[in-house]
């Protein structure tokens, strides 16, 4: 089923004008809803609240390309 799902993404990607950034934006989307998953539990076990500062703080541009490949992979 993902490898359909996965297919038809890069199927969109090269037929559709902006495919590109609609991907960009779903990887993004991705890791930072990862990153805030896993700030939430470093904060639940130190006691204190998450900011979007933590998250975006924590992100970088390797967890990024990690993801695209996680993504793009068949």
């Amino acid at each position: 089923m993902w490898a359909w799902l996965k297919l038809a993404m890069a199927v969109v990607v090269v037929v559709m004008p902006g495919g590109i950034p609609l991907v960009m934006a779903y990887i993004a989307t991705r890791t930072l809803a990862e990153r805030w998953r896993m700030a939430q539990t470093q904060a639940r076990e130190a006691g204190r609240p998450v900011s979007v500062r933590d998250v975006v703080g924590s992100l970088h541009f390797r967890d990024l390309l990690r993801e695209a490949r996680a993504v793009t992979a068949l």
